[in-house]
């Protein structure tokens, strides 16, 4: 869908790409600073209003001004790249200057109002780009570390923070959003922005992907800087890109990519960083070998029988599909401990750090015992009962220590993940890439071993499905329309591969296009809307 204003065609912005805004930008048929306030009045429409899906913890109050600035500059000396003027979102864990009016919070009041040294490494990457970030993308409170993993009932869901309240999925009303981008996801689902960026440790950025029907790239560790991101784990953390779009996120991965002096394992790079845009080839999946592995696929009919069609469509467009083809330590590596013994560790190492080199914290919250005591001050003013109480994972990874136990889990999921994992399955079947439904818990071997996953659309609940839980519920885990994706893996620094293939299936299935939000998530300002009040 377009929009006219006098004899040009707008770009929708519930689907806008990155590079149709910039076009528009480039002609002059809209400015940034009206395609910031086109993307301020929609948040302000479905954030806390209507059905109040909090994906937004705060907008940027420089936002506007910073856009003028952006145009004035392409009116002088023109446009610094395809980024220029474009309006992003952050998750809250990213760190934003100061002075701009953005705090970096990971969803607590224990961080408000602290000073971060500077820019995350990413977000000066594409501020330098020409990005405008307009906002901070609500989360799963410390990224999910607060309580237990995963439960809803007695314990912290995903998607709810202090600050930001409790996320929603556009796709049915109070519907899980799923992992703790989820803001990010669900902001790229119904536009209101025009990318964002996640994190990921343990499926945060492909999960709400999949369950927000847009696109997830979690990289390779070692390819994004961490730097200025508030952790979990320096072994398995990693920034990535989500959007409508596989080009889209090809291309802010572009910006973001590369090595950085303040986080050691991206100076390991091999070469120089690729451009992940010329991996856009709808004919990328000719001739490529790709490997199913049955064993991880349990427990959802709906989502198995559609993945199962969609091998179809992947030998049509000339792929060899070898199914099945299980990793030969599967059962084993699905009852390991060792990953959540790393990161209990890991999160009170890496978070002690960051806290540390803050220049300010108001709270006095510069370590994790800390923020335990900051929490139990005052429980009852943070989250809503029954989860006000529970921070169990922060006591845990307080108590952990490094110790043999720990490099011995280390050593187990690199072995697991790694050499008799993923890189013994590629070579035992003569494979380029693995592909699997993305709610088939293909995160988990992706991120013991630090490698890359990408999910892309492919399809939705059915309307008939049964609604859980089935009792009354603050958040619904399964409802009908939901949205699910497909995940493409493969080993270290395979971006440019696993892009080409998921870019070839988006474009022959065009999955993201079947379904809209439903009717009152969707929000109606558009930038002919903006451009009338002027």
């Amino acid at each position: 869908m377009t929009f006219k204003a006098s004899s040009v065609t707008l770009p929708d912005l519930y689907e806008a790409s990155i590079a149709e805004l910039q076009d528009g930008l480039v002609k002059g048929h809209f400015t940034s600073v009206q395609l910031v306030k086109a993307y301020f009045d929609r948040i302000e429409e479905v954030n806390l209003k209507g059905p109040a899906l909090h994906a937004v913890i705060e907008t940027n109050p420089m936002a506007l001004s910073q856009a003028a600035a952006l145009d004035d500059e392409r009116k002088d000396r023109g446009g610094r790249g395809p980024l220029h003027g474009i309006p992003l979102l952050l998750k809250d864990n990213f760190a934003t200057l100061h002075g701009e009016g953005m705090n970096t919070t990971a969803g607590s009041y224990a961080l408000l109002g602290s000073v971060v040294p500077r820019d995350a490494f990413v977000a000066a990457k594409l501020r330098e780009a020409g990005a405008v970030f307009i906002g901070k993308a609500n989360l799963s409170e410390w990224s999910g570390m607060r309580g237990k993993w995963g439960l809803l009932t007695g314990q912290v869901p995903n998607g709810l923070s202090e600050r930001g309240g409790q996320t929603f999925s556009p796709y049915y009303p109070n519907a899980h959003p799923s992992s703790s981008s989820s803001g990010s996801g669900v902001a790229m689902a119904i536009g209101l922005a025009a990318g964002s960026l996640g994190s990921e440790t343990h499926g945060s950025i492909v999960s709400p992907s999949s369950r927000n029907n847009v696109v997830g790239i979690k990289p390779t560790i070692g390819l994004v800087s961490r730097s200025g991101v508030i952790p979990i784990s320096s072994h398995q953390d990693t920034p990535g890109p989500m959007c409508r779009s596989v080009a889209d996120a090809a291309l802010l991965l572009n910006f973001m990519a590369g090595p950085d002096p303040r986080d050691a394992v991206t100076l390991h790079q091999p070469g120089l960083v690729p451009d992940y845009t010329r991996a856009l080839d709808k004919n990328a999946l000719k001739g490529v070998r790709l490997g199913v592995p049955r064993s991880f696929i349990r427990n959802s009919k709906v989502i198995e029988e559609t993945f199962n069609l969609s091998l179809d469509v992947f030998r049509a467009l000339g792929a060899e599909i070898i199914d099945p083809a299980d990793f030969p330590d599967a059962e084993e590596l699905l009852a390991s401990k060792a990953e959540k013994r790393v990161l209990d560790v890991d999160f009170k190492v890496d978070l002690n750090k960051y806290l540390s080199e803050l220049v300010d914290v108001p709270t006095g919250v510069k370590s994790l015992a800390a923020l335990i005591e900051f929490n139990e001050r005052r429980a009852e003013l943070g989250l809503p009962p029954p989860f006000y109480k529970d921070q169990s994972q922060l006591i845990q990874s307080e108590a952990a220590q490094v110790d043999d136990a720990y490099l011995s889990a280390l050593a187990e999921d690199f072995d697991l993940g790694r050499t008799r994992g993923i890189d013994a399955t590629l070579a035992q079947f003569n494979l380029d890439a693995i592909i699997l439904p993305t709610d088939a818990l293909a995160w988990k071997p992706t991120a013991i071993a630090g490698y890359p996953l990408i999910s892309v659309p492919l399809g939705f609940q059915p309307d008939d499905v049964e609604l859980l839980p089935a009792a009354p519920s603050s958040v619904y885990e399964q409802a009908p329309g939901l949205p699910f994706g497909i995940a493409f893996m493969g080993t270290a620094y395979s971006e440019f591969k696993l892009i080409g293939y998921a870019y070839a299936f988006e474009q022959a299935t065009h999955v993201r296009l079947q379904r809209r939000a439903y009717d009152a998530a969707i929000p109606r300002t558009q930038l002919t809307d903006v451009m009338s009040q002027l």
